[in-house]
């Protein structure tokens, strides 16, 4: 079966390399995964159907029939061939997806005023979805691969899962683009870890791209998880894991990822989460946990400046807020952010380090090395904190995997082993040191990465290299003096 899904997932890519509407791994992904969704609802349709029938109750369907797979994607006999008579073909399939099938998945989300409602889902992952795919041969072979694949056992999502994984991670590597959306799994499960969430808790992303922080959650939880109730996974499914998205494409990507996981219905919202003030939340809107990467550089408009009271053009520090603003009393957040969040001199930024000291406890800061994030160029560090009470101690550990990152040698999970093995109890080491926050400067609060342990060593050549060096300098001097006699 792994063998056939690979050769599957490879077969859809090499199709749809030699058409003229994509040009990415970016835009080999989002139209996978549209066509794969729409397989996907046609799987969960037909097996609710089942269930309604054994129930002897009528099941409704969430789309209207002629957009259902079975009709426009693979329609059949009734002994299960292929109908040629109503099989689309060429440019009548490409018609029909442009002008009559996304027009339609689109009306959908005004269908319904609740986000979590199916037929809205489907309307937001399709708002701003269009079909790229400009050869109809070719999405009639793409769409002929997919109907083949199956989704109902937990075997068959289980390898749909790890699949669809290599592509998001291909996704972050085809660069900055990508990037954005992928954060590297091996920094996600040592932050998860750390946070080690629990049952019954809420666990946040809200700004969460293809989803790793929350699927990763989930794993996290069912791994380290012993007779998990049936209240338990009820709430694992329907109320655990939340996120928002603002963009189209990591919004389909991240509701397909947590499906081929196990998450029936993801709760994941399409909306700017910055849109809302933070002074307006309340305390039923607060999480156990938040997990994110948010977006760096970024700006918006004076309209949504307004909604943070440290005002700020900056897009993290008005997600800096947001978190804290966000999470409950006790509740832990671990969250990456560009190192100069650290260290930068503005008004906004010392004040929001200074508002982090004082309503959460900073334990933790993980200088990350240059690479983390391929193709972004960007140096990152993770902060871990509780909010409720102020911070005293902070423990920085600096990762050094011994060796460049780069595509063909990422970070890996064994690169956190240290880091995982002395958290707990805050060692000093070699990479690892505490800051008191009583040493701190008082007026800008400056969290500066300055590892004690380490002495920067100074390569100044060999007694040769030193002493040709000098002669060199000499003579540079000696010429210039002599030009300088010349000119008087």
């Amino acid at each position: 079966m792994s063998v056939n899904l690979s050769q599957s997932f490879k077969k859809i890519d090499q199709v749809l390399r030699e058409d003229d509407g994509l040009a990415t791994a970016l835009d080999y992904i989002e139209q996978t995964s549209w066509i794969l969704f729409l397989r996907y609802l046609e799987e969960t349709e037909a097996a609710n159907a089942e269930i309604a029938e054994l129930a002897g109750i009528e099941h409704s369907y969430v789309l209207k029939e002629k957009y259902r797979w079975c009709n426009w994607a693979s329609p059949k006999t009734n002994d299960g061939e292929v109908d040629h008579n109503r099989k689309l073909q060429g440019d009548d399939l490409i018609e029909f997806v442009n002008q009559e099938l996304f027009p339609y998945l689109q009306s959908l989300r005004d269908t319904t005023g609740n986000s979590l409602q199916l037929e809205h889902k489907i309307g937001e992952i399709f708002a701003d979805l269009i079909n790229r795919v400009r050869d109809g041969g070719n999405l009639r072979e793409v769409i002929d691969i997919i109907d083949q694949l199956k989704f109902r056992s937990a075997d068959e999502q289980h390898q749909m899962s790890e699949l669809y994984e290599g592509h998001i991670q291909q996704m972050g590597n085809a660069g900055r683009n990508g990037g954005e959306y992928y954060t590297p799994r091996s920094l996600i499960r040592a932050m998860i870890e750390v946070l080690d969430p629990k049952p019954g808790e809420t666990i946040y992303d809200p700004a969460c791209g293809s989803g790793g922080f929350l699927v990763e959650s989930y794993k996290y939880i069912l791994e380290n998880s012993k007779n998990l109730s049936t209240k338990d996974m009820e709430f694992i499914q329907t109320k655990a894991f939340l996120g928002k998205e603002k963009k189209g494409l990591p919004f389909i990507i991240a509701n397909m990822h947590m499906i081929f996981n196990g998450i029936k219905s993801p709760n994941i919202v399409r909306t700017n989460t910055l849109s809302r003030n933070v002074m307006e939340i309340q305390e039923k809107d607060r999480v156990d946990v938040i997990l994110a990467n948010p977006p760096f550089g970024a700006k918006e408009n004076e309209s949504v400046q307004m909604n943070f009271p440290i005002k700020t053009s900056a897009t993290e520090n008005m997600f800096m807020q947001y978190f804290i603003k966000n999470l409950k009393k006790g509740g832990r957040a671990a969250i990456v952010i560009k190192n100069t969040f650290l260290t930068n001199d503005d008004n906004a930024t010392k004040a929001l380090r200074q508002e982090l000291l004082t309503e959460c406890n900073l334990h933790t800061i993980l200088d990350m090395p240059q690479g983390t994030f391929l193709g972004a160029g960007v140096k990152t560090v993770i902060l871990f904190f509780t909010k409720g009470e102020a911070t005293k101690d902070i423990w920085y550990y600096q990762l050094d995997p011994g060796r460049n990152l780069g595509k063909n040698d990422p970070l890996n999970i064994n690169d956190f082993k240290e880091f995982l093995d002395i958290h707990s109890h805050q060692s000093v080491s070699q990479n690892s040191w505490t800051v008191s926050r009583d040493d701190l400067d008082q007026y800008n609060y400056s969290l500066a990465v300055q590892n004690p342990n380490k002495v920067e060593e100074i390569d100044n050549g060999t007694p040769q290299e030193i002493i040709a060096e000098i002669e060199q300098l000499d003579a540079h001097a000696a010429q210039a003096l002599k030009a300088i006699k010349e000119l008087l």
